[in-house]
């Protein structure tokens, strides 16, 4: 399975308003995990940049005015995605509204809600009542957030991704996040459902014999090894 982790920076909260990108970071994620492929771009807004928000990312008209305009890197990011990918952010529906603006903008199709994993809404499921932007959640699972000085969209994508491995269960997930209708996907789901994925082990002969001599040996009676015996009678 495929999926993105990915986060923007903006000049404000609404697109429709006329807010823009200022910045975009992902990272690639095979079977919940990194492969080191990324996209980043800092964009030129083609506006000004409030000063109450440069003192959240950082990034000042000067920085992004020789940066390319969302037009230009257009293309790049949809192939970047694919047809395949799976969007995971965090408080979703922020970043996917800036993305479809900018992508219905340039004449680009945009993106369907059911290819979205929201982080924020399973985090807030698994711990209801706490704190769950990305810093908290760095904090509960011990994750080197340190370099995170300002709101930056790469570092942050990077974040996510170990955050989002965390909510699945850590290094060895054995659950998954699903809503009715896709067994990978949870946007806007107050009580997302847990589906256990069932794992099959195929022993040898010699693994069998050596479980069996290990029973006979550590136990009393081992119930297996009479349930076998009756089988076998």
């Amino acid at each position: 399975m495929r999926e993105i982790c990915f986060d923007t920076e903006t000049t404000g909260f609404d697109p429709n308003t006329g807010d823009r990108l200022v910045e975009i970071g992902a990272v690639e994620l095979i079977n919940h995990l990194p492969t080191g492929k990324v996209f980043h771009e800092y964009i030129n807004p083609e506006r000004d940049v409030p000063e109450e928000v440069v003192k959240v990312h950082g990034l000042t008209n000067e920085f992004l005015a020789d940066k390319p305009k969302f037009a230009e890197i257009a293309q790049k990011w949809v192939d970047f995605i694919g047809d395949d990918g799976i969007f995971v952010a965090h408080n979703a529906a922020f970043d996917m509204n800036f993305i479809n603006y900018e992508l219905k903008k340039c004449g680009y199709n945009t993106y369907d809600w059911d290819r979205v994993v929201d982080t924020l809404a399973i985090a807030k499921s698994e711990f209801p009542g706490a704190r769950n932007n990305l810093d908290a959640l760095c904090r509960r699972f011990n994750i080197d957030n340190s370099a995170r000085t300002f709101h930056g969209a790469l570092l942050d994508a990077q974040l996510l991704a170990e955050v989002y491995l965390q909510l699945l269960g850590g290094d060895e997930p054995s659950i998954k996040f699903v809503d009715n209708k896709n067994t990978h996907q949870i946007f806007n789901k107050n009580t997302p459902k847990v589906e256990i994925i069932e794992r099959h082990f195929n022993l040898s002969e010699q693994e069998e014999e050596n479980h069996r001599n290990f029973l006979k040996s550590n136990l009393k009676n081992p119930l297996w090894i009479k349930d076998e015996t009756e089988v076998e009678a």
